[in-house]
């Protein structure tokens, strides 16, 4: 990890009826497809966080968009059906 990004990291309470693990099993795209992933899993998240953390105008211009904090409250917030 790059040096000081570990203090980034914050734990939140899980949400609701969130999945508390995945498990991921590409047995049948390799078998029926001849499918396999070009990263692990590890590299593939640190490769996304990395270009988040490259990209900040990207995360800006979402901040800035008129109906990002209803978007946030409608998804996270007041979702219907949450248990």
């Amino acid at each position: 990890m790059r040096s000081g990004l570990a203090s980034l990291i914050t734990s939140v309470t899980d949400r609701p009826g969130h999945d508390r693990r995945y498990a991921l099993d590409i047995t049948k795209i390799r078998r029926n497809l001849g499918w396999s992933p070009r990263h692990s899993l590890t590299d593939g998240l640190l490769e996304t966080v990395h270009w988040y953390l490259d990209n900040p105008g990207w995360i800006q211009a979402i901040h800035q968009q008129p109906d990002y904090e209803t978007w946030l409250d409608k998804n996270y917030t007041h979702r219907e059906g949450r248990i």
